[in-house]
Formats: C-alpha cells, structure tokens, sequence
C-alpha cells in the first residue's frame, strides 16, 4: 500500500532510477534537489525555515512508519511474527527521532513564532493526513477526523479506504482469540476501539503464562512499547505548542493546547494497558 507511486507522491519510481544507472550521484539518489528546494519560507522571519523544516521531517519520518506500520500488518496478518516485531520495534523509534525533534522547535520563542505566525494561513498540523493514517492504522479511528481532508478527495479516499481495513490492533486481537480458543470481541471497523473486558482477560491469560504464549506475550509488549514512545511524542508535542503559542486557538482553528491535552487522553491498545492491573 504505501510503495504506490500515488502514495510516494512523486516520480522517483523503477524507471526513473534506471535512467540514472552509471551515472548515479548521491544528490540524484536521494532526489536532493526537490528534497531541499521544498523549505521555501513566505516571510523574511529567520525562525520560519526551522518552523517548516521540523515538519517537513517529520511528515518524512511519519511516511517511513506507514511504510513500516502496513507491512507489519500484513506479516501479522499471514502470522509470520518475527518480521513484525521488528517493524514495531523500528515504528517505536521512529517515534523516539520524533520525539528528539520537538527539542529544537522550542528553541524558537513566542516572539519569533509571531513574527510569521500569519503566515500560515489556515495551515496546521490538524490536518497532516499521515498522521490520521498511523492513528488510523493502529486502531483509533474517528471517522469525523477526516472531514479536514474533504478538499483533497485523494486523501480523504486514502482515509475512507483505511477504514474497510482491520486494524493493526484487530488483526493482533483476532491471533489473540484463535490462541486462547475464544471467541473475542470486534468492534465496527471504522470506530475507535474501545476498552473490553473479555479481551483484557484473554491478555491476561497470556502475562500469567508467558512461556506457554510467547509468540502473543512478545507482540503485547512490542505493541505496549510502541504506544509507550507515541504517548511520550503526544506529551512532548503539547508541552511545545504550550510554550510557544499558550492557550492561543490553532492556526487550523482548533483549541490548540486543549485539544492536544485530550489526545493524551486516548489509548490505543486499552486492554495491554490495563491488564497491568490485574496482574
């Protein structure tokens, strides 16, 4: 899914590398012209092209862990694990680089955000359609989230189609009940998974017996330690508008901080949080 030249969003395919062959450069490889030409600033503030390139990046890192996020669901899928907990593994410190990032965007001040703040027009990281995908991917699937990419019918078609799709979570609950011999329950398709308590219990029966369930015991902590690192980078991103923007509304016309205090409210593996409870 996300090897398609649609999803790539750009030309630099099969073909246009064999164009290349005997003569490929470094800059030709990576495709560094349009990669560096694509920071262009609208104001003359200094603290814009830091302001673009932390999220240049970061949507850069976000497609990697889409790359990475797909193929693990399918490995999962097929029940083919080994190359699944390393995809998670690598997701997980994708999220850790994320989380790096957010320390050099606050070095920029209030003051220095003012000064192209305008700039940005409607624009806002509200609207980053990878990551609505990743979300999306991983099981918390607000169907209203996708009305900000009703202007772009690609993406919004790329988001519609997630939804006819199982789950990271679903497809790992579904290994879960065919181990345990139960008959486990599924939510609809395109709603955020919500907490239940069979399935709590049935992750349960896997932490008190570890040695006989080690395939599911080692996919609950690869999942628990993803969600752990994109916990830490929902914090980290708070913490960073909160320091540069205060209470402000957002530049997408969101409650800015309040809205992001309520994301860290949101669990995407319930159950693996809360069977840490009972044991």
């Amino acid at each position: 899914m996300t090897d398609s030249p649609e999803r790539n969003g750009g030309p630099h395919h099969a073909g246009a590398r064999l164009s290349f062959k005997g003569e490929m450069s470094y800059v030709d490889y990576l495709a560094l012209d349009p990669v560096l030409g694509a920071a262009r600033p609208l104001s003359q503030a200094h603290d814009e092209m830091l302001f673009i390139i932390q999220h240049q990046t970061s949507e850069l890192w976000m497609r990697l862990a889409l790359h990475e996020l797909d193929a693990a669901r399918s490995a999962l899928s097929q029940g083919d694990f080994p190359p699944v907990f390393k995809m998670l593994t690598r997701v997980a410190r994708i999220f850790e680089q994320l989380n790096g990032a957010w320390d050099v965007l606050r070095t920029m001040t209030p003051s220095e955000y003012t000064a192209f703040r305008d700039d940005l027009g409607q624009s806002s990281g509200f609207q980053s359609h990878q990551y609505r995908l990743i979300e999306y991917i991983l099981g918390n699937r607000n169907r209203a989230m996708m009305k900000v990419h009703e202007h772009r019918t690609d993406l919004h078609a790329m988001l519609a189609q997630e939804l006819t799709r199982p789950s990271l979570y679903d497809v790992a609950i579904n290994h879960l009940g065919g181990a345990l011999g139960r008959d486990l329950p599924r939510g609809a398709l395109d709603t955020p998974h919500a907490a239940q308590p069979t399935i709590e219990d049935a992750w349960a029966q896997i932490y008190r017996a570890p040695e006989q369930y080690w395939t599911l015991y080692e996919l609950a902590e690869k999942l628990v330690d993803l969600e752990d690192y994109f916990r830490r980078w929902r914090f980290n991103h708070v913490t960073t508008v909160e320091r540069i923007i205060g209470f402000k509304r957002g530049t997408g016309g969101t409650s800015g901080v309040q809205y992001l205090r309520r994301m860290l409210e949101v669990e995407l593996f319930p159950e693996l949080w809360n069977v840490r409870g009972q044991l």
